[in-house]
């Protein structure tokens, strides 16, 4: 990976500012899922001033009249929030430093849900990881995080950077 030319502590700074967007946004997730039983797509930003923000979007209106009522998360059209969010992204990424985008994916090799994060550097750097989880009697258990591939949605190098 080369990291953007500067003073030789960038990709230092560059990698921790990936683990503060990363983790703070797996951990978000986490707390949205114990809290409410699921969660929609949404990001943690770093700005220029070191501020963490959360970012969200609102959810597109319902389709039809039926089965408004008791809608969980799952029944929305998450990708399509998914895009509207990495849209929004992209039209605030001056003066944004890191980004970090989550969602609940289904993951079929594990036979769970999972929290799948992806983090992203406008120098360059990304990461990303899956949280496996299983919701059981005594509440929501958590498997080993792992990395995952990952293409930049934010800060892509199509010289619009």
């Amino acid at each position: 990976m080369s990291t953007a030319a500067g003073s030789d502590g960038d990709g230092g700074s560059i990698l921790r500012e990936l683990h503060d967007v990363l983790g703070t946004a797996l951990g978000m997730a986490q707390e949205h899922l114990e809290q409410n039983g699921g969660f929609l797509p949404f990001a943690v930003t770093l700005d220029d001033d070191g501020e963490l923000r959360l970012v969200l979007v609102t959810p597109p209106a319902p389709t039809g009249e039926e089965g408004s009522e008791g809608e969980t998360p799952s029944d929305l059209d998450a990708e399509a929030m998914l895009a509207d969010l990495v849209e929004l992204l992209r039209q605030g990424r001056d003066g944004t430093r890191a980004v970090a985008i989550a969602s609940d994916v289904s993951l079929p090799e594990h036979g769970s849900d999972g929290i799948h994060a992806a983090a992203e550097h406008r120098d360059g750097g990304l990461l990303a990881a899956i949280l496996p989880y299983e919701m059981t009697a005594t509440g929501y258990v958590y498997g080993d995080v792992e990395a995952d591939g990952h293409e930049p949605l934010v800060f892509t190098l199509h010289g619009d950077h």
